[in-house]
């Protein structure tokens, strides 16, 4: 009989929230072979615990219960303990957190889940105390109760483990036995319709009640909508939110980068952390904005938040880290918030009055009644006319002092960082610095998501068995991709593809959906799956056709699958995406915002990909101004070389036998850059003027 449960195997992992937990008494497990195997050997149910390193609940439960020996004690005899960092194994926390909501209503972590030894559920929570406390029962009751019915009340519990199990296969895996009809062009107007009806217009964002996350679906749909309808009300509920979350606690205003949530209404109080896939997610919402609106402060905080991601998260060589923590020197938030006395320390007089009155710093503060957690409070008119001064000089002032200031707060106990480079996070990451480079038309943001993208391929790709790894960290590479971490680096590189032209991007964007296809589709199913077909057998196969604190992997894969049919026709890319729209055409009309990423896609795949080819051996500059300040969503740029005979070596790379629709017979002509616009097999003719290509697009939907 093995037993690897003899004690704590958590100082053998590189992932930081299992290492947080390597000194605890209890004789933690990872989610491995030999942990499962041991359970089945020794007979005992599994308590199994999903966390995250920067989890502030987390830190408390295991501060309170996992350093308790009488509790460690309980697990050790009567358990397998086992911990997953959520961020390193998505498919459990899904399947799991699935029927944590099913059954209590709620969600969140740590996910705390009894299982079987063959991995089925008989309990779940989240956060429990040690004992009990306000109506929640107390962990130290829990596993001692466990520990005695397991031995006396067994088939009770695994006949509830068997009906939770189905309730997890029916909400995760199951599919309808007779596909819908897909959504139409109207489902973009339905969700934003939708997000206006739960919009907060006395503060922004979506909901009367905090806490307030950032939801850049939403925000993604009510601008396309706008753009689409030109219902003015959709713009204004966008540009509220977007205000309200640069205005707010949510945005770091000393370094940059935007905090994973508010826990009130108003946006004043973030939950400290910081993630990668929240810039990610966030800063094209803002790039969008300055397009559509032309205002620059968008801009600026998309580019400030960039500065921070290079400063901040990213690897010598290339490559994005996951997280930085909420928590520095044991205490949430002390890095970023600031008294009166503080402020006035490292500034003269009226520049430290100046900017306390921008930012709101005063003694009672907003944040434990003694600090204050930045958010603008005053406009900088307002203010040059309060200070007498001029409004760039007002504006210069405060910028001197925000540099002082970031300067003494580096000073400071800095939050822990997380360095996992997860695929998929990266590909997020990517894609916003390579929308980025055409908005802000800054060619080093196309070059630091080309560095990034080279370090993922180089280091979690395996070019010779088609095979994306989860994540790389201290050189250790772990894990099987996910369905998020072939479609999300997939859009990242076709993204870098369509704004530097390099066809090594596209190839490898090619074959990471090739992949999808492999190991991810089930024709019968007429679905994507979230775990690979090789990979580990769970309990069940979970789908992700909702969009969460990331998007719908589903729906990143299928809006992706439709762009790509485009460049290799015969690949079945857009047989998959239809019938993926159509397996789940009742759930996108039924509730577009959950569905959101689904929602576009089903937008696209109604009325079609807009293209525009690009014949030349470089963009010209003028075309890139102009590409830089329209709002063209949903636009497919595919640039290729000049002439047929220079296109033939692209064929080869992509594995292509002829040229593909969106090229063929689309070469430069009179020895000049040209453009061709086209949508639903139609087409331009072609010009050398960028403007009458992008006016070829407004005539027609006129």
């Amino acid at each position: 009989m093995t037993s690897p449960t003899g004690r704590n195997r958590l100082d053998e992992e590189q992932s930081p929230y299992l290492r947080q937990h390597a000194d605890n008494p209890v004789n933690w497990q990872p989610w491995d072979d030999e942990a499962l195997e041991a359970a089945r050997e020794q007979d005992k149910p599994i308590f199994l615990s999903v966390g995250y390193s920067a989890c502030h609940w987390c830190h408390v439960m295991a501060d309170e219960s996992f350093s308790d020996p009488q509790i460690a004690e309980v697990l050790n005899e009567h358990f397998v303990p086992v911990k997953v960092d959520r961020e390193e194994r998505p498919d459990l926390d899904r399947i799991y957190q699935t029927i944590c909501q099913l059954v209590t209503g709620g969600g969140g972590w740590p996910l705390s889940v009894w299982l079987t030894p063959q991995g089925k559920p008989f309990f779940v929570g989240t956060y429990f105390p040690p004992e009990p406390r306000r109506g929640a029962p107390g962990f130290r009751d829990i596993v001692e109760s466990f520990a005695e019915s397991w031995q006396t009340d067994r088939d009770e519990i695994e006949n509830r483990a068997d009906q939770w199990t189905a309730a997890i296969t029916n909400n995760l895996e199951t599919t309808p036995d007779t596909p819908g009809e897909a959504p139409g062009s109207e489902i973009i107007d339905t969700a934003a319709q939708a997000a206006l009806r739960g919009a907060d217009r006395d503060h922004g964002g979506f909901g009367t009640s905090g806490p307030k996350f950032p939801q850049p679906g939403r925000i993604d749909a009510l601008l396309r909508a706008y753009s689409f309808t030109g219902r003015r009300e959709a713009l204004n509920v966008a540009t509220e939110t977007l205000n309200a979350m640069a205005n707010g606690g949510l945005r770091d205003h000393i370094g940059g980068g935007f905090h994973r949530y508010c826990v009130d209404r108003d946006w004043t109080v973030p939950h400290f952390e910081k993630m990668l896939y929240d810039q990610a997610g966030l800063v094209p919402r803002y790039l969008d904005a300055a397009r559509l609106t032309g205002t620059d402060d968008y801009a600026d905080i998309a580019e400030e938040t960039f500065e921070f991601v290079r400063r901040e998260l990213t690897h010598d060589d290339g490559g994005f880290f996951a997280t930085l923590d909420a928590q520095s020197g044991g205490e949430e938030g002390t890095f970023y918030v600031w008294t009166p006395e503080q402020v006035h320390e490292h500034l003269d007089e009226l520049d430290a009055d100046l900017f306390c009155d921008r930012y709101g710093v005063k003694k009672s503060g907003n944040f434990e009644n003694k600090t204050t957690v930045l958010n603008v409070h005053s406009s900088i008119a307002d203010l040059a006319d309060e200070y007498d001064l001029d409004e760039s000089e007002a504006r210069e002032r405060l910028e001197n002092a925000r540099e002082t200031l970031f300067e003494a707060r580096s000073s400071r106990v800095r939050p822990a960082r997380d360095e996992k480079i997860l695929a998929g996070w990266n590909g997020l990451m990517i894609s916003a610095f390579a929308q980025g480079a055409l908005t802000l038309q800054d060619d080093s943001l196309a070059e630091d998501a080309a560095r990034a993208l080279t370090f993922v391929r180089n280091t979690l790709w395996n070019e010779s068995e088609s095979h994306l790894s989860r994540r790389v960290m201290n050189g250790e590479v772990k894990g099987d991709g996910y369905l998020e971490d072939y479609a999300f680096l997939a859009r990242g590189a076709f993204d870098l593809y369509q704004v530097t032209g390099d066809v090594d991007h596209l190839a490898f964007a090619l074959d990471l959906a090739r992949a999808i296809l492999r190991e991810f589709y089930d024709d019968a199913a007429g679905t994507l799956y979230f775990t690979p077909e090789s990979g580990e057998a769970l309990v069940t196969r979970p789908q992700e056709p909702t969009d969460q604190s990331t998007p719908s992997s589903l729906g990143v894969a299928t809006s992706l699958l439709l762009d790509l049919e485009h460049f290799a026709p015969d690949e079945e890319f857009g047989e998959a995406a239809d019938a993926v729209l159509g397996t789940h055409a009742n759930r996108i009309r039924g509730s577009p915002l959950e569905h959101i990423s689904l929602a576009l896609a089903a937008e696209k795949a109604a009325s079609g990909v807009p293209e525009l080819t690009i014949a030349a051996d470089e963009i010209p500059d003028e075309w890139r101004d102009e590409l830089a300040s329209r709002y063209l969503p949903g636009l497919v740029m595919a640039p290729r070389p000049a002439t047929a005979d220079e296109l033939a070596s692209w064929l080869d790379e992509l594995e292509l036998d002829e040229e593909p629709p969106i090229w063929a017979g689309r070469e430069a002509t009179d020895g000049e850059a040209t453009v061709y616009a086209c949508e639903n097999f139609t087409c331009s003719a072609p010009t050398h003027k960028l403007d009458e290509a992008l006016a070829w697009f407004t005539a027609g939907e006129n």
